[in-house]
């Protein structure tokens, strides 16, 4: 009788990107368990979208004012799931006990987190979706899109420089210790503001403009808006071709920071193994 061989193990990319697949799983099948939450996540955002339209209507502002304000409201579930659901993931890792089996797995933090993202990301497009089909429904707000191809390579940069500072927070976060909580609190509504989820943000002092152009939601936002309006580019911050360029520096500067970022503190855990009792 022979014995059963044991599947090699997986290592490299396959490690990876398995590690990615099981990450992302669970965040998915709740999309489809959990439908409270779904339509909690989209009743309240359209409240606060309904508020915005209703007095811009009365000062009469220009009608892009309301699609400005749509899709702001549509791209706040992205922020605050990077903020709740990436930035403080490994803290609440940590306070649930999993983070020092995801220290001694083999499977490489950056590829938790990635799962965690693009798990997330599918929940948070599809709310953003229904906020943007049901606000265009109920405002009368009419998307004219010249070129479908820039605006989804603006929202796949966006999104990719966004959750790769979301990666970067998740390591400087765990570091904070339960500091992590009050300044996931404390950065949630400064960015509401600074990236003018419901009015252009070109409507800021130059230079607070300017300085908020370092979040990923500011240029994108913008962006956005200028290739979903036909007179989008005159209330434009940036020319889009300077924005798209910034998105893909900031891609690529966060996605290696946080491999960076992870990779240290990966190593000296092993190293010490008094991670958590440090962050404490």
């Amino acid at each position: 009788m022979t014995t059963p061989t044991r599947p090699p193990y997986a290592h490299g990319w396959r490690l990876f990107w398995r590690a990615v697949r099981g990450r992302a799983f669970p965040r998915l099948v709740a999309l489809r368990r959990e439908r409270d939450w779904l339509l909690l996540d989209i009743v309240l955002p359209l409240m606060s979208v309904a508020a915005y339209v209703f007095v811009y209507r009365a000062l009469r502002a220009p009608e892009a004012y309301i699609g400005f304000v749509l899709l702001g409201g549509a791209m706040t579930a992205f922020w605050l799931n990077v903020l709740w659901g990436m930035a403080t993931q490994l803290f609440w890792e940590k306070q649930s006990g999993n983070l020092p089996l995801y220290i001694i797995s083999p499977a490489p933090l950056m590829a938790l987190l990635l799962g965690m993202a693009l798990g997330g990301m599918a929940n948070s497009t599809a709310r953003a979706v229904a906020i943007l089909t049901l606000g265009s429904w109920l405002f009368g707000v009419d998307f004219q899109v010249a070129a479908w191809l820039p605006l989804l390579a603006v929202f796949v940069l966006t999104l990719s420089a966004l959750y790769g500072l979301g990666m970067v927070s998740a390591s400087l976060f765990l570091l904070s210790g339960r500091g992590a909580l009050h300044i996931s609190t404390l950065a949630q509504e400064p960015v509401y503001l600074l990236s003018g989820f419901y009015f252009p943000v070109k409507a800021l002092p130059f230079w607070a403009a300017a300085a908020a152009s370092l979040i990923p939601l500011t240029l994108g936002l913008d962006a956005m808006r200028q290739l979903s309006f036909p007179n989008g580019a005159s209330f434009g911050l940036w020319r889009v071709s300077v924005e798209v360029a910034a998105l893909a520096g900031m891609t690529v500067l966060f996605i290696t920071l946080a491999r960076w970022t992870l990779d240290i503190m990966e190593r000296r855990a092993r190293r010490d193994a008094r991670l958590t009792e440090r962050m404490d």
